[in-house]
């Protein structure tokens, strides 16, 4: 299935290129359809600017609000085109310990790191890519769409992060939260 790790490797060997991959997908659309924010228009088209995944590895910048709702509880990529291929059904759970989830319990801690703390904790690994503040900025958005109370005092506490990006992204948390807690109550 597709499900693979990209990775490069340099060498002055001359390599012949493999031959183009046949189509297995048939009328499937399986992908098209699990996308949280229909990001293939069409089939083998891929739009990144609406992909959760290059939004949330790649993306620079803040991500657009219409977004951050649909990122759900996702700090790091997003694997449901993946996740419903049927040509992954047979695929083993990877054992690297690098790709292991993070515990929730650990998102409103982690907001309080400060750059060597990132550095220390993410060294080698996939997560480092992002630097500091697109990884705070991510634990701001899920904890925005599934933090509770108790999140709000680490939110609060990131909102007055020197970064920008940070800063922003905390204060749609708590926004969100509050929304959440008001809703709730008006309901008893």
């Amino acid at each position: 299935g597709p499900w693979l790790m990209l990775g490069s490797l340099l060498t002055n060997l001359e390599i012949s290129p493999d031959s183009p991959s046949h189509d297995h997908c048939g009328t499937c659309t399986r992908c098209l359809d699990a996308c949280p924010t229909q990001a293939f228009p069409k089939p083998y088209v891929l739009d990144a600017r609406r992909c959760l995944a290059y939004l949330t590895i790649e993306h620079p910048g803040s991500i657009p609000e219409e977004f951050r709702s649909l990122i759900g509880d996702r700090l790091f990529g997003c694997d449901e085109c993946l996740d419903v291929c049927p040509w992954n059904r047979h695929a083993q759970q990877s054992r690297e310990l690098q790709l292991s989830p993070i515990p929730r319990a650990d998102l409103p801690e982690m907001l309080e790191w400060d750059d060597t703390r990132f550095r220390k904790e993410f060294r080698n690994t996939p997560i480092f890519r992002l630097k500091r503040s697109r990884w705070l900025r991510n634990i701001c958005i899920v904890l925005g769409n599934i933090g509770t109370e108790s999140d709000l005092p680490s939110l609060e506490q990131a909102s007055r992060d020197k970064d920008p990006l940070v800063c922003e992204h905390a204060l749609w948390g708590i926004q969100q939260i509050r929304e959440r807690l008001k809703t709730e109550k008006a309901k008893i």
